[in-house]
């Protein structure tokens, strides 16, 4: 089984964490949320979550994606020196490294987007220096993959679904979440 760990910490983007978490179990794939240290974070909108797992007990390795999700939640994220760690090695680990809205600050804070095509929320692109910043969607060069914000989150989600290899589980979910129909009715 695939597995995937987000970071949650306090002011997160709900849409963002939440929508990668529930596409990601709806495609089997065991997404674990992970805080540093409380069993309970609040988002930047008020809605409280139940994390699955503390920082201190994770092991990288068990993990095939590690996910950042932003908003206002990011500067946490960037104040963090053990999560700029974690980011750093599992993106030199080659596995998939995924940030969403303004997270992509983190890889640039980690040192790890220079030279590498990534997108983000418009505020935030100026802070990622040293990268080829794109208008895109979704963004995925080598073991980096970013995406803009809370709108486009489901398909950050199906990225991620893919470069995991359930690329049948991500267009079954296209259909079933009615992503195609959205998509043909704009």
């Amino acid at each position: 089984m695939k597995k995937v760990l987000i970071f949650l910490v306090e002011d997160f983007e709900e849409i963002e964490a939440i929508t990668v978490v529930d596409v990601m179990r709806r495609a089997g794939v065991q997404c674990d949320m992970c805080s540093v240290s409380d069993e309970y974070v609040t988002g930047s909108h008020g809605i409280t979550v139940k994390v699955d797992v503390i920082m201190d007990c994770v092991e990288a390795r068990d993990y095939d994606v590690v996910i950042l999700p932003g908003g206002p939640g990011t500067e946490n994220l960037r104040k963090n020196v053990r999560i700029l760690e974690f980011v750093k090695d599992f993106y030199m680990s080659g596995r998939l490294t995924a940030a969403i809205c303004a997270a992509p600050a983190v890889f640039a804070d980690a040192g790890i987007i220079n030279g590498h095509k990534v997108t983000s929320y418009p505020s935030v692109q100026n802070e990622l220096k040293n990268s080829i910043y794109l208008e895109e969607l979704v963004v995925e060069d080598g073991n980096l993959l970013t995406s803009r914000g809370p709108a486009t989150s489901l398909p950050f989600s199906y990225a991620i679904l893919k470069h995991l290899g359930l690329e049948e589980e991500a267009e079954a979910l296209k259909e079933g979440m009615m992503y195609n129909f959205l998509k043909e009715n704009q």
